[in-house]
């Protein structure tokens, strides 16, 4: 099989193509089987009220590429040079890791990689903002 498979949790909502779809009572899995639809785990996503920080901006834009609100050659100079900012002050090797991974997801056209990669930002810079002085 091929595809992406979804695993659904009970009552669990997925935006696919537009659509909001919701789980029933039970576990379930979905294969998606075609290809470059626009899918978006509600439980993963970033609402416009939590786009707050530089890290959540470039995450957002992706993730209005994955859900179809953004059309990806709209988005990828915006994606490009969100990453080259996030470059200038995340330069420990497991973040520079992931700035290349969504670079290079970006260029293939790939938002959900793009969103992935850069989602592992997000602890990185909780930590440095709770670091930093007020």
């Amino acid at each position: 099989m091929t595809g992406l498979v979804l695993k659904l949790g009970p009552h669990e909502r997925v935006l696919i193509n537009g659509a909001v779809i919701e789980n029933g009572e039970r576990r379930s899995r979905l294969a998606i089987m075609t290809p470059n639809a626009h899918i978006l785990r509600l439980r993963d996503a970033i609402h416009p009220e939590e786009v707050n920080t530089p890290v959540r901006r470039v995450c957002y834009i992706a993730q209005m590429v994955l859900s179809g609100d953004t059309v990806a050659g709209d988005a990828r100079m915006q994606l490009l040079r969100g990453i080259e900012q996030l470059s200038q002050v995340l330069t420990d090797p497991d973040s520079r890791l992931l700035l290349a991974q969504a670079t290079a997801a970006v260029l293939e056209e790939q938002p959900y990689q793009v969103l992935k990669a850069l989602r592992g930002l997000l602890p990185r810079e909780e930590r440095l903002f709770a670091a930093s002085p007020a």
